[in-house]
This record gives structure tokens, C-alpha cells and sequence, in this order.
């Protein structure tokens, strides 16, 4: 029993749960442990207007146009105007941020930012030191359960959400019931081949979310970051976008520069500028690489680049760095409000999880880190004056999954995904894909208790490949992130519209 059970141990699940007024009872689900997140390993920072001659309309303007003048208006303004006062917050509880001599926070810029305004820590362990901070912070009222995979969400016969069920790693299940439900469980980067992201990040949240009848909006945006280490065909880790920022360059076999012609900011161009560029290099049989001889004390100022590229054997003395886009967030997911809440009353959803609107088509860098962090605190806003009263907990009746089930493996998903619905879509892939999904079943209303975890697993990574694909195949234009080629161009009509995906059917709404 519960007050709040949040799902999910990233930066935005710590930051509710340490924001939730002290007489709840708060309990918190994490599928691994609170060090293996895509917060954890989040190399980039927090951006935030602190600087001298910045603004938050200036970090809203460049947020928007970075988006393809898609974001959303009032969380936007909510986000940016925040900033600043989530940075102060997390220093005033010992976060370790990196300053200058006279203790001033050192600002940083990244891609398509006007203003130096990231701000860092230990380099690039920023996420590290940030949800090392918020984890001390949590009050005694929270209490953190490890390892426990949460397949299911209690719904009754209303459509109200009452709670979850997980498995730990012995094979228990375990029943959580409560009032208010939040999903803080990440992004899906590992329905890709090549991702950033943790091995924790399959879509949990997402299909738990869609299962229960939430609304899901943008899913066909993915975000390829550009700057994967490429290490035999495979991303072997991320390149921090700081490292262009602190002057490296993208050059080709021969030592040319890919960026000078491509966009007016050359290397620090949107991300899905440079990750197509990249990724067309790619295609034509040609290699790239990050140029990192004009960045000084790099092995100092990146450590934990500099300790990924010695595990992987590459020389960082020569300064040249191979690498190839990998997927790295989604700015489409559950569709929440400024507080968290989705359609499907007591579930909430909040981090990469939701979606606000706030990225538009394509995030702007080190605005992840701060999405989780205001609407986190947000929504524990919300919460501490919402009801602790339980709905009714009769629990929808659940199908038995068939005798033989059979499923994919999870590394045909992932390759199949890549290459139907990765960087650069078509109509004919999509559609083949769509159709090898559909030969599966889908999440909806089996009895995923009798399943094994690498079983739900897969059944999650087939939801979410199937909600990307679909609604990839739905908009008919290239836009943001989302590429396709066979509408390599922006089309007015579809500017204002959305994808919108909820109980098993798409409709384009405006």
C-alpha cells in the first residue's frame, strides 16, 4: 500500500519522490538499481539561463526553433522559466556542479544553443552527480525497492489505475496498490540496435501506459544522437555533444569538415542535421570521425570519454574519434499536462516517459536532464493536494497467454527496427515492418505473470516498435527527426498536426 507509487529511478522519479509532502507513503520501483539509468549515465548537462545577457526567452527561442517550431507554448515557458531555480536547488543540496575560482557555475554551449548556459558536472558526469545528490536528499517517507520489473498496471472496471505488479529477480510477484500511479520509467532506446541509451530503457512505460488506455502522441519522433563511439560496426557509447561544443569537428576519411555546408552552425548544428548527415556518409561506404585535437585537456575535462574510448582501444592521442548515430531519446510518449496527469485517471506520467510537447520534433540539447527535473517537482506539487482515498480495486480479468507463445528475439527487434523505422524511413519498410510485427501478439490484456521477463520484454519492445511504426507511416512529410524519403520535405498541412495513438487505433488530430 501506497500513497504514491512511482515507477521508474531516474532523475524525475527522485526528484517527485523527494518533493512528495513527508506524511505519504511513497514507494518506488526501479527495474535494475538507482546507478543504472539513462539519468546515471547522462553525460550532457542542465540548460538553464544563468549566464549574463541570457534569458529564459532566449533558452525558450532556441528550444523552439531547434524543435522545428513545434513545442508546446506553456510547458515550454514553464520549463525555461524553472531552470535556474531547479539548478540552485540541486547546488543547495550539494550537487557538484563545476564552477570557476570565484564559485560561479561554468557554463557550457551545445548544439543549437545561442548562449553558453549548460551547466556541468565532473565534466561529463553530470547525471551521476545529480542523481547521486537527489538520492541522498530522499526523505524517510521513501522507500526504494530495486529490481523489480513492473509488467502490469491494476486497472478496475472504471479505467481508473489502482496500482502495479512486478517480479523480482527470484520470480516473485509482488502487488503494489495505490491511488496515484507515475510513470518515470525512460525512454525506449533499446528497441534500436544502436542506442545510447541503458539496457533498462525498452519502452516499459510506454506500453504499460497504452495497455491501460493512455493517450500517446509523437511517437514517429525519435532522436538520433550524431556522436556514438563506432567500434566494429556497433555503438559502443556516447560522445557527449559538449565535446563539439568545447571545439571538436566532424571530418571524413581524408580530413575534410561534413558540417561546414550543411547549416549555418556548422558542428553544432540540431541533432538530427548532423546525425543525417552522418548517417548518409555512412550509407555511402564512407567513415567519420570527431576531430578532437582543438579541444584542450580533453582526457581531463572527459573523463568518462576518455575512459570508454581506452576500454575500446582508441588512441585518443591521435584525436580522432570514429563514430555513427545511435537513437537517444523520444520526445513523442504519454501525453501529460504541466502536473503530470494523463487521461487515464491516478496514472501519471513524467520524464522521457511523457510528453509535454516541450522538445517539439527534435530536443535540443541538455534539456532532458531539466524536463525530468521541473516537472518531477511538478507534479509532487500536484500530488501533495490530490486525495490518498483508493478507487474501487476490483481488477480487470486478464487472458492467459497461449500455450506456445512465440515471440521474436530481442536483437531481431532491434535490427528490424533500425532499419524499417531508424534514421531514414520509407514507405515499403514501414509497411514490411508493420506487418512482421503484427504476426505477433500484441501487450493487451495477457497474463503477463505466467511470462518470463525476457518474454515481457520482447512483448514491450514489439509494442513499442509497432506505435513508432505506425505512426511513422501516418505522417506523410519529413519533419525534425523524423526523415522520410520517399517526403524528404516539410508539408505546410501537417505542421500543426498530431499523431495521436490510443486504444489500438491512429488518428491524425489537429
Amino acid at each position: 500500500m501506497a500513497d504514491v507509487l512511482i515507477i521508474g529511478g531516474g532523475a524525475s522519479a527522485l526528484q517527485l519522490a523527494r518533493h512528495l509532502r513527508s506524511t505519504m507513503n511513497v514507494i518506488l520501483l526501479t527495474k535494475s538499481s538507482l546507478h543504472h539509468s539513462n539519468s546515471y549515465l547522462a553525460q550532457g548537462g542542465i540548460a538553464a539561463a544563468l549566464g549574463a545577457g541570457d534569458s529564459p526567452s532566449f533558452h525558450y527561442s532556441d528550444t523552439v526553433n531547434a524543435g522545428g517550431s513545434t513545442s508546446a507554448g506553456q510547458a515550454l515557458q514553464i520549463m525555461t522559466q524553472e531552470a535556474s531555480s531547479v539548478v540552485h536547488e540541486l547546488d543547495s543540496i550539494g550537487c557538484a556542479f563545476d564552477k570557476d575560482h570565484q564559485g560561479h557555475f561554468q557554463l557550457g554551449r551545445e548544439g543549437a544553443h545561442g548562449q553558453n548556459r549548460i551547466v556541468h558536472g565532473g565534466g561529463d558526469q553530470t547525471g551521476r552527480r545529480i542523481v547521486e545528490s537527489l538520492t541522498r536528499a530522499l526523505p524517510p517517507n521513501v522507500t526504494v525497492m530495486e529490481h523489480h520489473f513492473v509488467f502490469e498496471l491494476l486497472m478496475n472496471d472504471q479505467g481508473q489505475c489502482f496500482g502495479a505488479r512486478s517480479k523480482d529477480t527470484g520470480g516473485n510477484i509482488h502487488t503494489f496498490v495505490s491511488p496515484q500511479t507515475v510513470l518515470a520509467a525512460g525512454g525506449c532506446g533499446q528497441v534500436y540496435a544502436c542506442t545510447s541509451n541503458a539496457e533498462t530503457a525498452a519502452g516499459d512505460g510506454i506500453a504499460l501506459a497504452y495497455e491501460a488506455g493512455a493517450e500517446l502522441i509523437d511517437m514517429e519522433y525519435i532522436q538520433f544522437h550524431p556522436t556514438l563511439l563506432y567500434i566494429d560496426g556497433h555503438g559502443a557509447g556516447l560522445i557527449s555533444e559538449a565535446v563539439r561544443g568545447e571545439g571538436a569537428v566532424l571530418v571524413d576519411e581524408d580530413g575534410r569538415r561534413i558540417m561546414e555546408d550543411v547549416h549555418p552552425l556548422q558542428d553544432l548544428a540540431p541533432r538530427h542535421t548532423t546525425a543525417q548527415t552522418i548517417f548518409h556518409y555512412h550509407r555511402m561506404g564512407r567513415k567519420v570521425f570527431l576531430d578532437i585535437r582543438g579541444v584542450s585537456r580533453f582526457q581531463e575535462r572527459f573523463p568518462s570519454i576518455t575512459a570508454l574510448c581506452l576500454k575500446h582501444d582508441v588512441d585518443i592521442n591521435q584525436g580522432l574519434l570514429p563514430v555513427a548515430p545511435g537513437c537517444h531519446f523520444i520526445m513523442g510518449g504519454v501525453k501529460a499536462d504541466g502536473n503530470g496527469k494523463t487521461n487515464v485517471p491516478g496514472l501519471y506520467a513524467i520524464g522521457e516517459t511523457a510528453c509535454t510537447r516541450v522538445h517539439g520534433t527534435s530536443r535540443l540539447a541538455s534539456n532532458s536532464l531539466l524536463e525530468g527535473l521541473v516537472f518531477g517537482r511538478r507534479t509532487a506539487r500536484f500530488l501533495n493536494a490530490q486525495s490518498t482515498l483508493l478507487p474501487a480495486r476490483k481488477q480487470k480479468k486478464s487472458v492467459p497467454p497461449p500455450d506456445s507463445l512465440v515471440l521474436p528475439g530481442i536483437k531481431d527487434i532491434q535490427k528490424r527496427t533500425m532499419e524499417a523505422a531508424g534514421i531514414m524511413r520509407n514507405h515499403d519498410d514501414l509497411t514490411a515492418h508493420q506487418a512482421w510485427l503484427d504476426s505477433f501478439p500484441v501487450v493487451s490484456n495477457l497474463d503477463k505473470s505466467r511470462l518470463t521477463k525476457e518474454q515481457v520484454t520482447a512483448l514491450f519492445l514489439l509494442q513499442t516498435s509497432r506505435l513508432i511504426t505506425t505512426a511513422a507511416l501516418e505522417r506523410k512529410e519529413s519533419r525534425g527527426s523524423h526523415f522520410r524519403s520517399d517526403y524528404p520535405k516539410e508539408q505546410a498541412e501537417w505542421k500543426d498536426r498530431t499523431i495521436r495513438l490510443q486504444s489500438h487505433t491512429k488518428e491524425a488530430i489537429s
